[in-house]
Parts: structure tokens; C-alpha cells; sequence
């Protein structure tokens, strides 16, 4: 159970990466006052939970309706996470966390708290997969609860390095926010890799059962 946990939050930390996405925090809210500087992260880590929170609970009736294996999804997610760490890793934001120019040039701060901060910078696809990913091998409602905690846990953390983004920023720089994103990374890497091989794993049976029926 604790390694279930460590794995979680390892995999929300990753994808997420709080201090990386400071730099993109403060230059969001750099006009606002502290007052609405707080509500605006407060309101975006709250959006990420609500948003991340409804897949996790409808993971499995989603792939029951869209007819969609478990298998093929950790593959399939498993790539779009690992795309999102090779950006990382280069340094560079992902385009996943980071919109254009043009998607942040509202200066309202309810909006900018919705979009871009809480999709799709905090729950963005990666974020979104990773959830559903590990939600979708946990049948019990505890466990659904247990990543939805984890989360909650990255989030509050999220909260926090919004709120004292500056401080961060100045105390660290650029230089060690990019040795931090790239750590992120490879953490993500790892786990994007991890979430292939099971998907091949599982894949494995399901095809072999296809072949011995046609034969």
C-alpha cells in the first residue's frame, strides 16, 4: 500500500511539477494584487481537483462505453506521458501545460484560474491519463479515494508554491527551477515507461487469445 502511494504521488508530483510551473504562474497573475493572486491559485488547484477527481471515479465507465482495454490505454497514455517528460527533460514546457500566448491574453482572474492554470497546466492530459491509469487496475472505492487524497495532497503543495511563487523564484532562479523541471522529468519518464511495459504485459494475453480463437 505505501509503495502504491509513493507511486502516486510520485507520478502527480512529476506531472504536475509545482515549482516548475511557477515562472508560468507568476507571469499569469503579475498584474494582479496578493489578494486575488491567492484566490486565483486557490480557485486553480481546486478546478485541477474537481476535473482530475471526475475521471478517476468515471475511469472504467469510460472505457466501458467507449469499448476502450485497459492495456491499450496505459500504452497509449503511457506515450503521451513520456512525450511530456522529453519536453521536460529538454527544458523546454510541454505545449500540454504551457498554451500560447494567445490562450492567456485574458486578464480576468476567474478565467486565467480555469484556463490555462487548471486545465491544462495542472489538469492537463498527462495529468489526466496518469489518474485514469492508476484508477483504472483499483476496483475498490477506497483505493479511488486514495488516489483522490494523494492528488489533494500535490495540490495543496501546488497551492502553496503558487502562493510564495516569488519568494521561490527569487531564492532558487531560473537555473535550479530548470534542474528541478528536468528531475521532474526523468521522474515522469520513468514512469511513462512503467505504464508501457505493464500495458504491453496485460496486452500480451488479450492477443494471444485473439490468435488462438481465429486459429
Amino acid at each position: 500500500m505505501l509503495s502504491f502511494i509513493l507511486q502516486v504521488f510520485s507520478g502527480f508530483l512529476a506531472i504536475m511539477n509545482p515549482i516548475g510551473n511557477v515562472p508560468v504562474f507568476i507571469s499569469l497573475v503579475e498584474e494582479f494584487d496578493e489578494e486575488t493572486r491567492r484566490r486565483v491559485a486557490k480557485k486553480a488547484v481546486i478546478g485541477a481537483f474537481i476535473i482530475c477527481s471526475l475521471f478517476v471515479f468515471t475511469g472504467n465507465f469510460i472505457f466501458r462505453f467507449f469499448g476502450i482495454t485497459l492495456p491499450a490505454f496505459r500504452i497509449a497514455g503511457g506515450i503521451l506521458v513520456f512525450l511530456i517528460a522529453y519536453q521536460l527533460l529538454r527544458g523546454k514546457p510541454s505545449r500540454q501545460h504551457h498554451p500560447g500566448e494567445e490562450e492567456h491574453e485574458e486578464a480576468d482572474p476567474d478565467s486565467i484560474a480555469i484556463t490555462p492554470l487548471a486545465t491544462p497546466i495542472l489538469a492537463g492530459p498527462g495529468t489526466i491519463t496518469t489518474a485514469m491509469s492508476f484508477a483504472g487496475s483499483r476496483t475498490h472505492f477506497y483505493d479511488l479515494l486514495l488516489i483522490i487524497g494523494v492528488f489533494g495532497v500535490v495540490c495543496l503543495l501546488t497551492y502553496y508554491c503558487f502562493v510564495y511563487g516569488e519568494a521561490i523564484s527569487n531564492r532558487l532562479g531560473r537555473t535550479k527551477i530548470g534542474v528541478i523541471t528536468r528531475l521532474m522529468g526523468l521522474i515522469l519518464a520513468v514512469i511513462a515507461v512503467q505504464m508501457i511495459l505493464e500495458g504491453l504485459r496485460e496486452a500480451f494475453p488479450y492477443l494471444a487469445s485473439g490468435t488462438i480463437s481465429k486459429s
